[in-house]
Order: C-alpha cells, then sequence, then structure tokens
C-alpha cells in the first residue's frame, strides 16, 4: 500500500524539470491542490482501473475545471503518451445522458467532450458506452470521449 501525506515528499511538482526520469519510477504528481498517479504499466477496463486505484488508497480522477484538463493533458503528452486513451471517474451508468463522477458522486459541472460525444454508441455485440475517458481523438488534444467501460486502456488515479 502506499502511504500518502500532505507534504506530498514523492510527488513531482508539476514544474519539476526531471519529468522525463519520473516516467519510469512514476512517482505521485501534484498538479495545483491534487495529487495523481498515471496508471500506464498495463491497461485495464474501467471496473478493474478503479479497483486498482482504491486497492492503493486513490480513486479514479475526477475533473472539475479546464485548468485540471489541461494540466493533467501537459503531464501526459510530457510522457509522450498524449495519443494513449485515459480513464476517467466519469460515468453514465445509472442513468444514460447524465454523467457523474464516480469517485465523488458528484455530476459533472466542467465538460470537455470531443465533438459528437458523449453519443452512447451501441456495438454490434450490443454494448454501449457508458465511461469516460481522455482520449486524443482528432489531434486537438486530450477531450472527453464515453466508451465502453469493458475497453482496455490506461487510467489517472488521484488521491482524495
Amino acid at each position: 500500500f502506499f502511504t500518502f501525506t500532505d507534504d506530498c515528499p514523492n510527488c513531482v511538482d508539476e514544474h519539476s524539470s526531471s519529468l522525463a526520469a519520473s516516467r519510469w519510477t512514476m512517482p505521485l504528481l501534484k498538479l495545483g491542490e491534487k495529487r495523481y498517479y498515471l496508471g500506464i504499466f498495463f491497461k485495464a477496463n474501467w471496473y478493474r482501473a478503479s479497483q486498482y486505484c482504491r486497492y492503493h488508497g486513490m480513486h479514479l480522477a475526477s475533473i472539475a475545471s479546464q485548468e485540471e484538463n489541461d494540466r493533467l493533458e501537459k503531464h501526459i503528452k510530457d510522457f509522450g503518451l498524449g495519443h494513449e486513451h485515459f480513464w476517467t471517474s466519469g460515468t453514465d451508468q445509472a442513468e444514460e445522458g447524465t454523467f457523474f463522477w464516480m469517485a465523488n458522486g458528484r455530476p459533472i459541472t466542467f465538460e470537455n467532450w470531443n465533438v459528437g460525444e458523449p453519443n452512447n454508441f451501441r456495438y454490434e455485440n450490443g454494448e454501449e458506452e457508458h465511461c469516460l475517458e481522455l482520449w486524443n481523438r482528432d489531434g486537438k488534444g486530450l477531450k472527453w470521449n464515453d466508451s465502453p467501460c469493458s475497453f482496455e486502456t490506461f487510467f489517472v488515479c488521484e488521491v482524495q
């Protein structure tokens, strides 16, 4: 298990010049008032990613502002992973079209959806899109996309 303290001695500051080196040690990243962990060592479906975060004393990330979204995007791009998908705690599994942050139960008030999203696309196997991921679909940055919760991708945990 991880141990977290308010002073965050294992954090890498967003202004640190050693971001490339931290890619391999994966300390917590402090961006503003929040601390994050990028789950980039394996891909997981939304449920497994959530379970992994909780097991380590965290939750899938909840993004409350454009500033927070931009900071996460910059850090993910600095790792050279700006083309990848990343789970957040966003979901509309309780009620179609009403997204909320599973990590804290709050409704989503800030939004950063890709054009045409969320669209709850229905796949041939009948699966629909109910989980929120960050994805650079069209080269315009990490925007939000609803995706089937069973898809396996990277994820962002945050310490609450």
